[in-house]
């Protein structure tokens, strides 16, 4: 997997350039519970709740979404079901700057940021990961071609086992 950008914590929900995400900010009824409505789903049908920084961990967009809450240091728990995110205050904090941070969830790139060369992207990957270049022949001893050459090892080696069984069960 290649490097994440500077503002997402997994690629696996990654949409590009990134868009905003249109919220509404509204009371929840209560004195220091603040909501937000978001015009995409965090959660499917499931509910979240995380009441400290340290359970909102992992790539799920409800878990990224609370980590970013909870590292401005007004927030005290987090519940987010489907769209709508519920955030508890901290004692003593508003909830200024909350809306941007779930509106730019998504947002990877910021005018005048700089994307990263390919150099910086390739020396990245994983070793596991590069061309089999060092291979010259297939398991049958046929040379490889320069499209082959390409493939990652490991998935040439499995390719190429497939094949032989796949032969060897033809008959």
């Amino acid at each position: 997997m290649v490097e994440k950008c500077q503002r997402c914590t997994t690629a696996d929900y990654c949409l590009g350039m990134g868009q905003p995400v249109a919220v509404l900010e509204g009371p929840a009824g209560k004195l220091g519970i603040v909501r937000f409505e978001a015009n995409r789903s965090f959660t499917g049908m499931g509910h979240e709740r995380f009441s400290s920084a340290d359970q909102a961990f992992g790539t799920k967009p409800a878990a990224v979404v609370a980590s970013r809450l909870f590292a401005t240091g007004q927030v005290a728990g987090v519940h987010v079901y489907g769209n709508i995110i519920t955030v508890e205050l901290a004692k003593g904090a508003g909830a200024q700057g909350l809306n941007e941070v779930v509106r730019d969830l998504y947002q990877y790139w910021k005018p005048g940021m700089e994307p990263p060369s390919i150099e910086e992207l390739m020396s990245q990957v994983p070793k596991s990961a590069e061309p089999a270049a060092a291979a010259v022949a297939d398991a049958g001893g046929a040379p490889l071609s320069a499209e082959a050459s390409k493939i990652p090892a490991a998935l040439l080696a499995r390719s190429q086992a497939a094949l032989a069984k796949a032969r060897a069960n033809k008959g």
